[in-house]
């Protein structure tokens, strides 16, 4: 097995694991913020773009995946029902704005203009591959 192990300490580290989630898709139920541990837990079915392969490529696959991002001081979202528990979100890209360095806020922007901000004390996230992967039924689009 081949399984994805990624870890970022900085924003150019952050743009890595980006490349890697973009298009994976979660529920909203698999998105876990825990303020005590200060960290925010995301499970997800990830497109895995590393072995995509060129335009014409058949090959297409997801992966479960958990995204941990930690030194997490708060967390706001918009566009999300947190009730609505089975909804779908699809992930477009993680970014950071730096604050009073090494603090700021990263945020993860969802298709249909849902997004959720963390404020953070720094940047420490990290991108782990659960188990096999699956053939995926399709692969993401992207307007140009």
């Amino acid at each position: 097995m081949d399984q994805l192990k990624l870890a970022a300490l900085d924003a150019d580290d952050l743009e890595i694991i980006s490349a890697h989630v973009q298009d994976a898709l979660m529920q909203v139920a698999g998105i876990d913020w825990r303020p005590a541990e200060k960290r925010l837990l995301i499970e997800m079915n990830r497109f895995v773009w590393e072995k995509a392969g060129g335009v014409f490529s058949r090959h297409n696959e997801r992966r479960r995946s958990v995204l941990h991002l930690d030194r997490v001081l708060s967390v706001r979202s918009t566009g999300i029902d947190r009730g609505r528990k089975q909804e779908v979100l699809s992930l477009l890209t993680i970014g950071f704005v730096e604050g009073e360095a090494p603090s700021g806020s990263i945020e993860l922007l969802f298709a249909g203009g849902a997004a959720i901000s963390l404020e953070v004390e720094c940047i420490e996230a990290r991108l782990t591959d659960l188990g096999a992967a699956w053939e995926a039924s399709s692969r993401p689009v992207h307007g140009g």
